[in-house]
């Protein structure tokens, strides 16, 4: 933000800067011959013209692109610079005849006597000693600054519309990143009070300590992970405990087996990218009839790369999905993954393995930089 209140001191600087130096390059440069002693009425009619062309410059770029060009009226665009250079040209002879600067330049000549190089011929760029002469260097830079001008306003308008695109994105993705924690969250937060509800009836003792322990998985999803993205361990952590606040409810025929490097390599990573393939497994892999097991597995093959593996026992009961009863599931995820992490990871999806399991794969690449620039979007929200 503190860039802005430069931008706006810098940039009428830099105007009373160029178009400074090109007034002194303009009035003090003289292109012809030095021993031609040019009359003071030249120079006035210079430094009209000068003033004539800064208020060109800023009518093209205030009035005639943003109300005529950049609305689609072409046509009268190139009518209102046509009139703008007639004006300019009417305006540059109209001073002439009324400096009698015609006059005035031919004494100027004859004065010089031999230093013009043919009667009636000129140097390039100075003025021609005849009653009749037309500036063409005064409409040659007359069109120059309705160039400059026009090109100037019309980049700077694409900048602005692609900054509020970018903006507009920005917005959508927070508005929609946001949209999917907060199905993914409570969702989790539901079935794990029910668990413990279930747990108070059976043993007071041990629901206090689940209370606690999912009173600090609260505070790691509503604090700790609103800044941006969290380290691995922590994230390991949080998956613990929930395991741990899972096999509360769970006996002796569910095998649960969590993975994972020890020590843990840490990396920045997006919060809450492990938990939804974890819940799908309780959900969807647990039995109270018969035994199943669960399979979680993390790996880190090199600095920058995690890979997530989740397994669970395919059993006889309505088909097994991520989207669960309520539609929060495998779209969703896959949506956060592709807002956070586009390109940079492969989900595969088995229904059913050979070991008759239902399986998740997940390969992500978490390069340093790149987690936290792609989480800075949803920080925001």
């Amino acid at each position: 933000m503190a860039t802005l209140p430069l931008r706006r001191t810098l940039t009428p600087l830099i105007h009373v800067l160029g178009w400074g130096l090109l007034g002194l390059t303009f009035l003090l440069f003289q292109p012809f011959s030095s021993h031609v002693v040019l009359p003071p009425q030249y120079w006035v009619k210079q430094g009209v013209l000068l003033l004539v062309w800064i208020a060109t410059f800023y009518f093209t770029a205030g009035v005639s692109v943003p109300r005529l060009l950049l609305r689609g009226h072409t046509g009268w665009f190139v009518l209102a610079l046509l009139v703008t250079t007639l004006a300019v040209v009417g305006l540059n002879w109209l001073l002439e005849t009324s400096l009698h600067l015609p006059e005035l330049m031919r004494q100027a000549f004859h004065v010089a006597g031999g230093n013009i190089p043919d009667a009636g011929r000129p140097r390039i760029g100075a003025p021609r000693p005849s009653s009749h002469r037309f500036d063409f260097v005064g409409l040659l830079i007359t069109l120059l600054v309705l160039g400059i001008s026009t090109a100037i306003t019309v980049v700077r308008h694409w900048q602005h519309d692609a900054q509020v695109r970018e903006r507009l994105e920005q917005q959508r993705v927070s508005a929609e990143l946001a949209m999917l924690k907060a199905q993914i969250n409570p969702h989790f937060f539901f079935n794990t009070l029910n668990n413990i509800y279930s747990l108070t009836l059976i043993d007071g003792e041990r629901a206090r300590a689940a209370l606690h322990r999912l009173s600090r998985m609260m505070r790691y999803v509503l604090y700790d992970t609103a800044a941006g993205p969290t380290q691995l361990s922590k994230e390991v952590a949080f998956v613990q405990d929930y395991i741990t606040l899972m096999q509360l409810r769970l006996t002796d025929r569910v095998a649960i087996t969590f993975d994972h490097p020890e020590p843990v390599r840490e990396m920045a990573i997006a919060p809450m990218i492990l938990l939804p393939y974890v819940e799908n497994a309780f959900k969807h892999g647990v039995a109270a009839t018969q035994a199943s097991s669960i399979y979680i597995g993390l790996r880190q093959p090199t600095p920058n790369q995690l890979e997530i593996e989740v397994r669970n026992t395919l059993l006889p009961a309505p088909a097994t999905d991520l989207a669960g009863s309520n539609g929060i599931g495998l779209a969703n995820t896959r949506r956060r993954l592709d807002l956070l992490y586009p390109g940079q990871y492969t989900l595969r999806v088995t229904e059913r393995t050979p070991e008759n399991e239902f399986a998740v794969h997940l390969s992500l690449y978490v390069g340093k930089e790149l987690a936290i620039n792609s989480y800075e979007v949803e920080a925001k929200s």
